[in-house]
Order: C-alpha cells, then structure tokens, then sequence
C-alpha cells in the first residue's frame, strides 16, 4: 500500500469555504478512484494561515496514476485552487506503508 499527502495552504478567512470544496469535491474525487482505500482532509490553524493536509491511501502506484495520471509526483490542482491557496506546491509526497 502507498501513501500519498499533498499539502497546502490557505487564509484563514477563506479556510471554512475551502474545507468545504476539498470534503465535497476533493474526497469524492479520490475515494471514487478505483484502488483507493482511504482518504482524509486533515487541517490546522496557524495564525493567519490554515494548513491542509490530503492524505490518501493506495492499493499501489497504478492505481495513484488513475487519479493523478502519468506524473504521480505531480500535484493535481482543481479549477478552484488557485482562488484559495497561498502557493501551488508542484509535487506531492508518497509513502509505503507498513499493514499488520
């Protein structure tokens, strides 16, 4: 199994609305990939900046590709990214996981 975690940042003025878009669109997105086995919305406030974090879990990279497509270190973005987050980190991150 794999891990993959994007993050990101947003104003925490815009954070309720963006949480809102990643619950409603973002998870929909990953947990109807097929080979995806998880995926959460993590978040922090930091002063005036809220940190998001995606984390996702995978059956293997292949099944990363049919929601990322070729690239899997490249991060995906959705047309409402750029109107919330602080910067567009270009790479995601990925993990194996240990399962007992």
């Amino acid at each position: 199994m794999i891990a993959r975690r994007w993050h990101g940042r947003v104003p925490a003025s815009k954070a309720e609305e963006y949480l809102r878009l990643m619950r409603d669109v973002g998870l929909a997105d990953y947990r109807s990939t097929e080979g995806n086995r998880g995926a959460w919305c993590l978040h922090r406030h930091d002063g005036d900046v809220v940190d998001v974090e995606m984390f996702t879990l995978w059956e293997n990279l292949e099944a990363i590709g049919r929601y990322a497509g070729d690239d899997l270190l490249k991060a995906k973005y959705y047309d409402f990214d750029r109107d919330f987050l602080l910067e567009l980190e270009p790479e995601v991150t990925h993990f194996e996981v240990i399962e007992s």
